[in-house]
């Protein structure tokens, strides 16, 4: 306890002097508001330092490799989307004023921001939505995630738009889009689900490029779009530098420039603290350990209204075969303590991936802890000593060595490999891995992690049957009745229960630095891979 306070008050003391450095470089300057431009009083430009702990992998939006939210809050800026989501679930206006399901829930009539035009002066339309869906559905164009794609009418389950037939897009008039779908849908939980998946691209200035040709042509070298900033220069993998766009319609960022730097995530809140950072993604998240730091130094901490992770234990089906043996894993381990080791207090262990306080949550989860029984699961199971692999990333070695002594201590072997993110999933995928502990990012929908992960095509718990589980979320999907659907969401974490295809952990709510040099950011927000620049405020 003595040396954790040493520790403690070792930090504390950086702080503060980096504080002073950061009070001492900045005395003197002054900046006022210029017209519509916030400039200091050396008639300086305004930029807004950013920090992200991992690089955007292209600046075409349909061409992420890594298909990761490092890209997606890069693309939220340059290019515009339809709406903009919040952690509750929450629809605002964007690229859309308004919407509304139409033809018993199988289309979705969008009313588009007359305002709303490209970077090159050029206004947008609902037929550029309708061309650039026509384009990222056409089989020639090699985009990726065109999955995404595949609730649209006229395209096969992959996404692409099928022969002699149309992407089920129309442009009723200049300014109104109707998308139409296989299966009824509720216009909000479509934009939850797909919004940061699409964009609408600059379709006038692409008619000279092959589909084929699309996503590797040099058009995304300087890219044009209708976001609330302006594409400037780029270091690859490094350094991206953006403009304010002056015409955007939802209102001019209150910056000049966005200079957006990748730097290693250890280092973003002293770089925060140092006045390196006016901001970092995402939403400036910090850990409770760091919190005294920070208050320290003087930011205001602000802890998230609605949970921002979700973690998990997942569970390879195909070496853990039997329901018991899955099962024994979910009793062995005490949740309580392996969150508050993770978390401290900003957890809660959860039974089910569904995003606590939502309609389709149940009752609050009961501690499954009790290793006794997980014992008689083992025994039920015929388990016979064998020794599974746990994958974990060195940020959780720790917390898979208390996953190891709680699994040890019913009598399971386990051996852990720590390794990075993309070669532990990729090993779960393949089938190297018994488990891993993951992380992600829960949305109110309650089909958010296991209609993704539980399908031919995203089959990451190698389930041997997928049948039961296609039908109960394929008749979730097409069910639009509020009362209904929640009975067969419940009947669907039933049979999870019972089958433990993974193990749900505990859900982290966020602690979020609040910058001390721009207002009106929304940080929670930017937990669904968007950030309301254009109410952001550069003041000092």
């Amino acid at each position: 306890m003595k040396t954790q306070r040493k520790t403690r008050l070792a930090v504390l003391a950086l702080a503060a002097a980096l504080v002073g450095s950061l009070l001492l470089s900045s005395c003197g300057q002054q900046e006022t508001q210029t017209g519509d431009q916030t400039q200091t009083q050396s008639g300086q430009a305004v930029n807004v330092n950013y920090g992200i702990s991992n690089p955007w992998d292209s600046l075409m939006p349909y061409y992420s490799v890594s298909g990761s939210n490092y890209s997606r809050i890069i693309y939220d800026k340059i290019y515009d989307r339809l709406a903009y989501v919040q952690p509750d679930g929450t629809c605002l206006p964007r690229a859309a004023s308004s919407w509304e399901s139409a033809e018993e829930g199988y289309a979705i009539v969008f009313h588009l921001d007359e305002k709303a035009a490209f970077h090159d002066g050029t206004p947008v339309t609902a037929q550029h939505w309708v061309d650039t869906l026509t384009l990222i559905t056409d089989p020639a164009c090699q985009i990726l995630g065109r999955g995404t794609f595949a609730c649209l009418t006229g395209t096969d389950e992959e996404g692409a738009v099928q022969a002699g037939q149309k992407v089920g897009a129309e442009a009723v008039d200049e300014h109104t889009l109707k998308l139409t779908f296989k299966n009824p849908v509720v216009p909000e939980e479509f934009l939850v689900d797909k919004n940061r998946e699409l964009y609408v691209l600059p379709t006038h200035l692409l008619t000279d490029i092959a589909p084929a040709d699309l996503v590797t042509d040099d058009f995304w070298l300087s890219p044009v779009g209708s976001g609330p900033c302006k594409f400037v220069s780029e270091v690859s993998g490094s350094t991206l530098v953006l403009e304010s766009n002056p015409d955007y319609q939802l209102g001019a960022p209150g910056f000049d420039t966005l200079t957006i730097t990748v730097m290693d995530k250890s280092n973003l809140l002293t770089a925060l603290i140092s006045g390196d950072l006016d901001y970092y993604a995402f939403g400036g998240s910090i850990t409770e350990e760091n919190r005294a730091v920070a208050e320290q130094a003087g930011f205001t901490v602000q802890e998230g209204t609605v949970p921002s992770t979700f973690y998990e234990l997942m569970l390879n089906n195909e070496t853990l075969s039997s329901p018991q043996l899955r099962q024994a894993i979910n009793a062995a381990l005490d949740k309580d303590l392996l969150c508050q080791q993770s978390t401290g207090t900003l957890g809660t262990v959860t039974d089910s991936s569904i995003l606590p306080g939502t309609d389709y949550a149940g009752p609050a989860a009961q501690s499954a802890y009790d290793p006794d029984k997980a014992k008689e699961l083992l025994a039920q199971a015929g388990y016979d000593g064998q020794t599974y692999t746990l994958a974990c990333t060195s940020q959780r070695a720790s917390l898979a060595a208390l996953i190891q002594q709680n699994l040890e201590a019913v009598g399971l072997k386990v051996e852990i490999e720590t390794v990075d993110s993309a070669t532990m999933f990729a090993g779960m995928n393949d089938g190297t891995y018994d488990m891993g502990v993951a992380s992600h990012t829960p949305t109110s929908l309650p089909l958010w992690f296991t209609g993704a992960r539980l399908t031919p095509q995203n089959n990451i718990f190698r389930v041997g049957d997928l049948s039961t589980y296609t039908t109960l979320i394929n008749a979730i999907g097409q069910e639009t009745n509020q009362t209904a659907r929640i009975d067969l969401v419940d009947e669907l974490e039933a049979y999870l229960k019972q089958q433990m295809p993974f193990v749900p952990l505990w859900f982290g709510d966020a602690l979020h630095v609040q910058s001390n040099t721009v207002t009106g950011i929304d940080y929670p927000s930017s937990a669904c891979c968007n950030e309301n620049v254009w109410q952001w405020q550069k003041t000092v």
